[in-house]
């Protein structure tokens, strides 16, 4: 996905001035309301850090990214996602779409947790070569977290959905999920949570990432080219996939430039040094 991906976000500023120059909508007419989804990077660019860190053989990041136990240098980091449209998000209980086999989520069994598909996209870009840096992460669930104090609309507006759901098992029954993010709200995962990280030393079977000046890019609901058999709900004007609907396909990129240091010391690089190392992973 990722060339698609690239491709889509080198078109977006020429078919931007396109689509600004096709007809307005009658007057009278009505707008269907939609979600709208952002990267909030302002949030992004306060919330990240390059340090040295131990991961244990038992956690998921570790799994599901397929690293290699031990001390690993990390630049971790914060994103969210908000909803500036006109109506809320609305997925659902995750169960019912998994048993439908509609493609929107997977199942991760190694924390009995459902994994939304190309929800969002993580890149450590080096801008003087192009070459792409995967992230940890591989799961997300979509929730009211946080108000976004900088959406336009009414201040009053609710939290909707609470529950990410989950899965049966042997043992326990399935615990029903209500997914989505509500206007106004975003869906947040902080530094601290399993995968919100890219792993610098090649730990994780990728390039070492030399010392340097890079870009982190995130893509909300990434434009994807359906394999076959694989479903494609919703298309931008370009004609590629996305999971979601929105209003506009187009402002759902966010960058920011990190300088990664040699030797980030014991206290770390960036606005988040000095904190605390984290000894327990928890799961979004």
């Amino acid at each position: 996905m990722k060339r698609w991906t690239i491709l889509f976000a080198a078109i977006v500023l020429s078919i931007g001035t396109a689509l600004t120059l096709q007809k307005a909508p009658a007057i009278g007419s009505v707008v269907p309301a939609k979600p709208d989804l952002i990267v909030d990077q302002k949030r992004l660019l306060q919330n990240w850090v390059v340090r040295d860190e131990k991961l244990g053989a038992t956690l998921c990041s570790v799994e599901e990214g397929n690293i290699t136990p031990g001390d690993h240098r990390l630049v971790r980091f914060t994103v969210s996602t908000p909803n500036i449209g006109t109506a809320d998000l609305a997925v659902g209980d995750p169960n019912v779409h998994f048993a439908n086999g509609d493609g929107l989520f997977e199942v991760a069994s190694c924390h009995r947790h459902f994994h939304f598909r190309h929800y969002s996209l993580y890149e450590l870009i080096d801008p003087a070569t192009g070459h792409t840096w995967r992230a940890a992460k591989r799961g997300f669930c979509m929730i009211d977290i946080e108000k976004f104090q900088e959406f336009p609309g009414p201040a009053n507006n609710e939290r909707n959905y609470l529950s990410c759901g989950a899965p049966a098992t042997a043992t326990d029954p399935a615990i029903p999920g209500n997914q989505g993010i509500s206007v106004g709200w975003a869906d947040t995962y902080v530094w601290q949570l399993a995968g919100q990280f890219f792993v610098l030393d090649g730990g994780d079977g990728q390039d070492p990432v030399p010392p340097g000046t890079y870009r982190i890019r995130i893509t909300v609901n990434p434009p994807f080219l359906a394999g076959p058999g694989e479903p494609c709900p919703f298309t931008d004007p370009i004609g590629f996939c996305h999971q979601l609907p929105e209003l506009n396909y187009f402002n759902n990129v966010a960058e920011i430039e990190i300088d990664i240091p040699d030797h980030p010391g014991k206290q770390g690089v960036g606005p988040l040094k000095n904190q605390p190392q984290i000894t327990t992973e928890p799961i979004d």
